[in-house]
């Protein structure tokens, strides 16, 4: 209990590659030796549904030991109550040996935060949301250029996954 867990999140907009980016983490932090959790939340109303846990299920594909999908108060872990904030979903993780938390969603929570960007419309989310740490744009995104945070074409993972190795690994020396 009290264990330190590095917390990162993936957040945009339904259908710009969260899952995908959350897979290619999970894969490098495995390979880097990390022991990983995930966290999808599902944002779009209703309990998870097969398709959602179609998406915990390639976290878990891609080496994360433990995962977890949540929605309209329901957490796939078989274990129901009124609402789950991503708060109590961490401390039910502090049970368990793991070095990084990938969360996928909550666009709201303070963690640090990878924004994907795929439309001109999605620029709005870096005026919205706290403590990003960088942005992945698609080719369909015509929006305003960034220059306030690192930048990142999603079609060149290996100079993002270069900075976020970085960023996965930052206190996991530490611990």
């Amino acid at each position: 209990m009290g264990q330190y867990h590095k917390v990162l999140q993936v957040v945009g907009y339904q259908n710009s590659g969260k899952t995908t980016l959350m897979e290619q983490l999970i894969i490098q932090a495995e390979k880097d030796g990390y022991r990983v959790a995930a966290i999808k939340h599902h944002g779009h109303g209703g309990m998870p549904n097969n398709d959602q846990s179609k998406d915990s299920a390639r976290h878990e594909k891609a080496g994360a030991i433990i995962t977890a999908v949540e929605g309209d108060g329901m957490l796939r872990m078989s274990i129901h109550q009124q609402e789950w904030s991503l708060a109590t979903i961490l401390a039910i993780y502090e049970n368990f040996d793991i070095d990084l938390v990938l969360v996928e969603g909550y666009k709201k929570e303070k963690f640090p935060k990878i924004v994907i960007l795929q439309l001109e419309e999605d620029f709005s989310l870096l005026k919205s949301l706290e403590n990003i740490i960088c942005v992945l744009y698609w080719p369909t995104y015509t929006g305003p250029a960034c220059t306030q945070f690192p930048a990142f074409s999603i079609d060149d993972s290996q100079q993002y996954m270069a900075f976020l190795r970085k960023e996965m690994g930052q206190n996991h020396a530490a611990q």
